[in-house]
């Protein structure tokens, strides 16, 4: 009698690891991205997206530089789960108060009307972390660069991180080590780094991030190339502080590989552009990319494909914000 009590439990035991094996098992599926993840539940959705983006950057060139920064910015913050969006709430510390985001992030309200457009034909479904991935992608294809299979699937934070995104994003002064150390933390190789800094072809610098450069006589940088930044960056920290320049002085409306041209000839515009042609570790990816542009953007699509892997909210964590700015 007792060995058959043992052999029941036995058995029952082996049951319920099955059980909970088929469970685990799929859990782990549900919770990978997927590129089709809303073919049925909201087959308009990417179609809807990019319309809105290319209407966007239709407006102001510089936004696709703009929408490819805030999903890196999102992801390197707690992962992708669009906690950059969040404003001020009393339980949340908005991320858009960071240094590195304050006066400089932008495009909120692009991602607010692709959002709105979604949220008409599929209300509830579409979360704002997806379309922020959807978007860089929508917004590097448009403008000249590369296109890319985008992973959905992702769910959106209730929380956000001042803190984090002080820590955790890259100063415009970082060193080359600071940088290779940062994506690293976020499983991101030194060469995805220096593919990643790429998008720095299009998109514009404030001048108080660039003026210590310009003017402090550093033998990296090209003296004339100095001189041509500071008629419209002067000396005096407060007077045209946020004047534009463009990152990439020979094609700042065009996605390609000039921007690691110009690291060879000392002509980058910010030191954390200009680390990376310094003699150091990263000095022959930047020489590789400045002679195969299309290698740099086949490194540079999967660089962000790996990006948009980071720590994905999915299956039943997170929520679908109705709007991008606030929790439901």
């Amino acid at each position: 009698m007792a060995t058959m009590v043992r052999n029941s439990l036995s058995l029952l035991a082996s049951r319920a690891a099955v059980v909970v094996m088929v469970l685990l098992f799929s859990s782990a599926c549900q919770a990978q991205l997927s590129s089709t993840f809303y073919e049925n539940k909201c087959p308009n959705a990417l179609s809807t997206i990019r319309t809105a983006i290319r209407t966007a950057i239709a407006r102001e060139r510089r936004m696709a530089a703009s929408l490819i920064r805030l999903h890196f910015h999102d992801c390197f913050v707690q992962g992708c789960d669009a906690s950059i969006l969040l404003d001020d709430a009393p339980l949340i510390k908005s991320e858009k108060n960071a240094l590195q985001n304050k006066d400089s992030a932008r495009g909120y309200e692009v991602i607010d009307k692709a959002k709105s457009d979604v949220e008409k034909i599929c209300p509830g479904v579409v979360s704002c972390a997806d379309i922020l991935a959807v978007a860089a992608r929508d917004a590097s294809e448009y403008v000249g660069g590369p296109s890319w299979t985008v992973k959905l699937g992702r769910r959106d934070s209730t929380t956000a991180s001042v803190s984090l995104a002080a820590s955790q994003l890259p100063l415009f002064t970082a060193s080359l080590r600071s940088l290779i150390d940062l994506f690293g933390s976020k499983g991101l190789s030194a060469r995805d780094m220096v593919a990643l800094s790429g998008s720095h072809t299009i998109g514009q610098a404030q001048c108080v991030t660039f003026r210590n450069r310009i003017y402090n006589n550093a033998s990296d940088i090209d003296a004339g190339f100095a001189s041509t930044r500071r008629r419209r960056c002067p000396a005096t920290f407060g007077n045209g502080d946020g004047n534009l320049a463009a990152l990439d002085l020979v094609t700042p409306n065009s996605f390609d590989n000039n921007y690691f041209k110009n690291l060879m000839q000392k002509k980058g515009l910010l030191e954390s552009d200009q680390v990376l042609f310094s003699g150091g570790s990263t000095d022959n990816i930047v020489s590789e990319y400045s002679r195969n542009p299309s290698t740099f953007k086949s490194d540079f699509a999967t660089a962000m494909i790996k990006m948009g892997d980071i720590e994905p909210l999915t299956g039943s964590a997170g929520i679908i914000r109705r709007i991008c700015s606030a929790v439901n």
